[in-house]
């Protein structure tokens, strides 16, 4: 439990200076974090004998979280994304030369890791550019991860306390709906606090945030379970003493953010 607290202080100092310390940081931070965290993922289905064309798949993410900071930065246009069909395709081609019995199990793997790990990196990174494409603020990123760190909390503490009834125990037997019902009342609180000091949109969209982080926050978790359940594997990596990789601290992340996004975008736009 202390090493635990302890790698959690201080990740949290490393989130948050990457989220005050500007747009460039923000950008080579998130960059690195989606890249780490889509190598984890390669590793662990590479446990469960799957073999994902890694290098294509890292490639073909960065290329994609790069035009998604160059739209912010520079107003390159997104249709420069076309750029990276050769590169995606190049998989079937690379899987021609390898000896395996399930080709076409390494080549989906090799695209679900992007698409389930960077592309929501990319959507959260772009919630520092929403109010003004093309000028970044913290506010949004801010938020969410404050809003997705009170539901983690709340959800422990209250299933600790009250937790019975088991909220999905094929994928994840120590959630509970009391757990569930913690988290959404604590990121409910944190929304109201923050509606006091980010004024971009009234209290009631802050609130709205909040309900769907916890909701597809603690879907995202389940679905990582889902997925390490599959791989018979215990934590995404050992980068973070006590908690495992960077897939584990984000899981909740990866779903909740997309849909977080399209949320706030249309409703400030």
């Amino acid at each position: 439990m202390k090493t635990r607290a302890i790698t959690a202080f201080f990740f949290t100092i490393v989130m948050l200076g990457s989220i005050f310390l500007g747009a460039y940081t923000f950008s080579a931070f998130y960059l690195i974090l989606s890249v780490v965290a889509l190598l984890e993922f390669y590793g662990m289905v590479k446990i469960g004998g799957i073999r994902p064309h890694r290098n294509i798949g890292v490639a073909v993410a960065t290329i994609i979280f790069l035009t998604t900071a160059a739209y912010h930065f520079f107003q390159f246009e997104l249709k420069y994304l076309l750029l990276i069909i050769p590169l995606v395709f190049s998989v079937f081609i690379a899987e021609l030369y390898k000896k395996n019995k399930i080709p076409f199990a390494n080549i989906s793997y090799t695209f679900v890791g992007f698409i389930y790990v960077t592309v929501p990196f990319c959507f959260f990174y772009s919630l520092g550019f929403l109010m003004d494409f093309n000028n970044y603020s913290f506010h949004f990123p801010l938020a969410f991860l404050l809003m997705l760190w009170a539901n983690d909390t709340g959800a422990y503490l209250f299933g600790m306390k009250l937790g019975k009834r088991k909220l999905f125990e094929r994928h994840s037997p120590k959630k509970s709906w009391e757990g569930f019902f913690g988290g959404v009342f604590t990121s409910l609180v944190v929304a109201i606090i923050i509606s006091f000091q980010f004024t971009e949109v009234q209290p009631i969209v802050w609130a709205g945030m909040a309900a769907i982080i916890s909701s597809f926050g603690t879907l995202g978790d389940l679905v990582e379970s889902m997925l390490k359940r599959s791989l018979d594997v215990k934590d995404s990596g050992t980068f973070l003493p006590g908690h495992g990789g960077f897939l584990d601290r984000f899981d909740g992340l990866l779903i909740a953010a997309p849909i977080v996004y399209v949320y706030l975008y249309l409703l400030t736009h």
